[in-house]
């Protein structure tokens, strides 16, 4: 199977080197697990990284890497039946998160924030099973600025995602290369390829966080008025000047 090259696969491709150049993310001998859950964001990452390690003369390697948290449900065998008809180096890994999840999770709490948390756990763990010193993840520029709007708004912080920061293990390298791709090019770069989209067959599969909802509202309804708010915001995330923010220890007061 390959690709469909048309002018949104070279965007996203573009898009995402350019992240892959300007913040160092990949470099020679690295090996990287992607986190592949069966979503959009995680196939494109997927796909696109694949392709550029073809053409780079940076050599790395990448294995897909899924972590089923035991959902009653969830159809591991699209994903895998889709890795291996690519010819995709993968792991799939079944744990029992969902159990863990029911038994301690506190009445009222996120039960995607405890998810995450677990999974990740397990894909660190895999990480090193693996021998990966590098981990990417599918986020991409919308969840960049939803996340700094949401920080803003309902946490009172100037602080949004970063493409690349070391692991909460202290042993591995968590990248974002996707950092400058729009969602809404993600989604027509998935139908056009034709992945095969599951959900995770959680409890709350399908219902989209309210605060995170309205951010995304917002940001669509911006730019109707400002076409390039996107690109706005996230250059805005590089080009911080500490000296005109209120943080006593950035400057003198």
């Amino acid at each position: 199977m390959a690709l469909i090259e048309d002018n949104l696969y070279r965007k996203i491709k573009k898009a995402t080197g350019k992240a892959i150049g300007e913040f160092n993310l990949i470099e020679e001998g690295d090996r990287i697990a992607i986190g592949v859950s069966g979503g959009k964001d995680s196939y494109t990452l997927l796909h696109i990284l694949e392709s550029l390690r073809r053409r780079s003369p940076v050599k790395y390697e990448i294995v897909a890497v899924n972590v089923d948290a035991g959902y009653p449900g969830y159809r591991t065998s699209v994903i895998e039946e889709h890795l291996k008809e690519y010819g995709f180096s993968h792991r799939m890994e079944t744990t029992n998160c969902y159990d863990i999840i029911e038994e301690k999770r506190t009445p009222g709490t996120s039960y995607c924030s405890f998810c995450a948390r677990l999974r990740r756990g397990v894909l660190y763990s895999l990480a090193e099973e693996l021998g990966c010193n590098k981990i990417a993840l599918g986020h991409h520029l919308d969840d960049f600025i939803e996340t700094l709007l949401l920080n803003q708004f309902y946490s009172g912080t100037l602080k949004a995602m970063t493409p690349k920061l070391l692991a909460d293990n202290g042993k591995h390298t968590v990248i974002r290369p996707m950092v400058y791709v729009e969602e809404q090019d993600i989604i027509k770069f998935t139908r056009h390829n034709g992945f095969p989209v599951i959900c995770c067959a959680c409890p709350v599969c399908g219902v989209v966080d309210q605060k995170r909802k309205r951010m995304k509202r917002l940001v669509r309804e911006m730019t109707e008025e400002i076409p390039h708010l996107r690109r706005s915001m996230i250059g805005a995330l590089g080009n911080v000047q500490p000296r005109h923010l209120l943080d006593r220890s950035l400057g003198d007061f």
